[in-house]
């Protein structure tokens, strides 16, 4: 109970000081109000709408990694488990929504749940390797747009340590993983040794999700596997940049190329992963900082724009939720409940 209330103190002044310094950068409150006011109304409709696109090109990603487990898995529920994840994750602390997501498809479909534990972790290394690809890319094609786009020295400079540690962090991942998969009977032994202090009942569950874990990497077996997997993960990154694009236009932020968001993709990605509650203030922060650092955009305007994606995101995508959870019969404290059950 104490290193819980621990965790959650350092959680929340987290927040609290990548908060301070977001609303801090505001100069002019008017202009913020006018700035969040100033929107294609038509354009904007169309923001909300496309909302779940995310969603659905998840779903059907994940659907290629659990085939292995089970052919026939309805794109209903690897949808609703995605809209179920996120909301959770947006509404309650802990990243509960990572361990939710995984849990309510494997009793929805009767797989075994350290699998889809697996493949989670397996998304999140390819979302990492595909947004760090990207960035590669527009790094690499900096002659291409530099008289379109002043970056300063220092700005080019960051984006480099960013995505050196983001490669570096998903390299980790992926090793590790390969690593328990190709040598799996003696990954087992070595965590069964380590596991030695802990009670039998314990650690025969430890080990038994472990090895579910282990069969959810399955699809590292084959490269064709993995290049197709690769090709899904860059649709589902390509399908969030368009609708930051979309969302731009319809604050009537033009950017002279599409490509000229991975940089900001790629910040708010990091800003996302920080572990606040709804990614308040992680996201906040490193949003501001791409739209001024990257774009010129006004602080002001800078703010409102955040202010205004986070809140489109996290509504539409509760209300999607919102309206599984309906439909399912279910709580958010049963997801709760659910999620701090398998955490313990």
């Amino acid at each position: 109970m104490k290193k819980t209330w621990v965790r959650v103190t350092l959680v929340l002044l987290l927040t609290a000081v990548l908060l301070f310094f977001f609303v801090k950068s505001v100069k002019d409150w008017g202009a913020v109000w006018r700035f969040l006011t100033h929107a294609n109304l038509g354009i904007f409709v169309l923001v909300l709408l496309l909302v779940p696109i995310h969603l659905v090109t998840r779903a059907y990603r994940w659907k290629y990694l659990l085939i292995h487990e089970k052919k026939d898995v309805k794109f209903y529920n690897l949808f609703a488990g995605n809209a179920i994840g996120f909301t959770v994750t947006y509404l309650l602390p802990g990243r509960l929504g990572e361990i939710v997501k995984p849990l309510y498809v494997a009793r929805k479909e009767g797989v075994r749940a350290g699998f889809t534990l697996g493949t989670v972790i397996v998304e999140r290394i390819f979302d990492m390797f595909t947004m760090c690809s990207l960035l590669g890319v527009f790094l690499l094609a900096r002659p291409l747009y530099e008289s379109k786009l002043h970056l300063q020295a220092e700005t080019y400079s960051k984006l480099y340590l960013w995505g050196i540690v983001g490669v570096g962090f998903a390299s980790l991942l992926l090793v590790v993983s390969l690593l328990f998969y190709f040598f799996k009977e003696k990954a087992l032994a070595i965590t069964a040794r380590l596991l030695k202090p802990l009670s039998e009942t314990l650690s025969r569950r430890i080990l038994k999700l472990l090895h579910e874990f282990i069969d959810g990497l399955k699809f590292f077996h084959s490269l064709g596997n993995l290049l197709t997997y690769l090709g899904l993960s860059f649709v589902v990154w390509l399908g969030i940049m368009f609708w930051y694009w979309v969302f731009f236009q319809a604050y009537r932020v033009s950017l002279p190329y599409f490509f000229l968001l991975i940089p900001y993709i790629f910040l708010t990605m990091i800003g996302a992963s920080i572990p606040t509650p709804g990614m308040i203030g992680g996201f906040h922060s490193f949003s501001q900082l791409g739209l001024t650092a990257l774009f010129k955009i006004d602080p002001n305007q800078a703010f409102s724009l955040t202010v205004a994606v986070h809140a489109v995101q996290l509504v539409m995508t509760c209300l999607v939720g919102f309206v599984i959870l309906w439909k399912e019969g279910l709580t958010l404290f049963q997801l709760k409940k659910l999620g701090e059950s398998a955490e313990s």
